[in-house]
């Protein structure tokens, strides 16, 4: 589905609960929206078909995982082509340092976050695969100090 879809208070209800806890029963999803368990799990149904709700998962801690470094690392190609996006793009998919990826508008073409163990692991990613990749013009890292925010899309 395109675009916004529209979704009342119990919609959004339900989102908010299921972002908080994927794995609520639906009895209680039921209670807390305040519905009985057939129309939520109907509610719960369309969203999923309707792309809303794109699928469950578990919240990891990489540090736990031992990766507790996160490094933002701002991409800049020679070329703003097709071939050359999708061959950076291909590149980054290999990588499992990098946990997340966007296109970017601006000075930079792509950001990253990587997570390593330390930044030893963080260097030997940096100078021996992402320098590496055909048509890298130049990398900026960002080692960041805290998290204020984060976790969940955004709230609704």
């Amino acid at each position: 589905m395109a675009g916004s879809a529209r979704l009342d208070r119990i919609d959004r209800a339900i989102l908010r609960e299921l972002q908080s806890r994927g794995r609520l029963p639906l009895q209680e999803l039921a209670a807390r929206v305040g519905l009985s368990p057939t129309p939520v799990a109907r509610r719960v149904r369309r969203l999923e078909d309707e792309g809303v709700i794109r699928g469950y998962a578990a919240q990891l801690d990489e540090e736990r995982l031992g990766f507790p470094i996160s490094v933002f690392v701002s991409v800049q190609l020679d070329r703003q082509v097709d071939e050359a996006l999708a061959r950076f793009e291909a590149a980054v998919q290999s990588f499992p340092e990098v946990v997340d990826c966007w296109l970017m508008t601006g000075q930079r073409d792509y950001l990253l976050r990587v997570a390593t163990a330390d930044l030893s692991e963080f260097e030997a990613f940096l100078t021996g695969r992402l320098t590496r990749v055909p048509g890298v013009r130049s990398i900026e890292s960002s080692i960041p100090l805290r998290r204020i925010k984060g976790g969940v899309a955004r709230a609704v």
